[in-house]
C-alpha cells in the first residue's frame, strides 16, 4: 500500500507539536524502526527542532508513535523540505505502512488552552 494522501492543515500558531501514529505491514516493524533511527538523529540536528522522539509498541511491535515540536510554523515547514524527510520518511518509511495517523497539537498553556486536530490519513 502507499501513503499518497495530502497533508493536512498545520494549525497557526508559534509552536508546532505534533503526535504521530504508525502501524507498520505485518512483520515491517524492525525495518520502519531502523529507519526511524536514522531520521531520529538527522531530525534533532535541525536548528527550528524542539523534541522528536519515536517510540515501538511493545505489545504490538508493528506499532509506532512519534512526538515531534517544532519552535515555528516554518521551522516544521523546513523540516518537511529536509532531504532526510523526504528520503527516509516519505519515500522509504511510508511504503512499509498499512496506516498513518497525525494529530496537530497545541501545547498547553498555563492559561489552560489547548485544542487538538486529528486526521487519519489513508494508506
Amino acid at each position: 500500500m502507499t501513503n499518497n494522501a495530502t497533508e493536512p492543515t498545520k494549525p497557526d500558531g508559534p509552536e508546532v507539536a505534533i503526535v504521530v501514529r504508525y502501524q507498520a505491514m505485518v512483520g515491517k516493524g524492525d525495518e520502519v524502526a531502523a529507519l526511524l533511527a536514522r531520521h531520529t538523529a538527522a531530525t534533532r540536528a535541525e536548528p527550528g527542532n524542539l523534541d522528536f522522539v519515536a517510540l515501538r509498541g511493545t505489545e504490538d511491535p508493528d506499532s509506532f508513535v512519534l512526538y515531534e515540536r517544532y519552535e515555528s510554523t516554518d521551522a516544521f515547514k523546513a523540516h518537511q523540505a529536509s532531504p532526510h524527510f523526504e528520503g527516509i520518511a516519505v519515500a522509504q518509511i511510508r511504503p512499509l505502512l498499512a496506516e498513518r495517523t497525525l494529530h496537530f497539537c497545541q501545547v498547553v498553556e498555563p492559561d489552560g488552552s489547548l485544542w487538538m486536530r486529528s486526521t487519519r490519513l489513508p494508506s
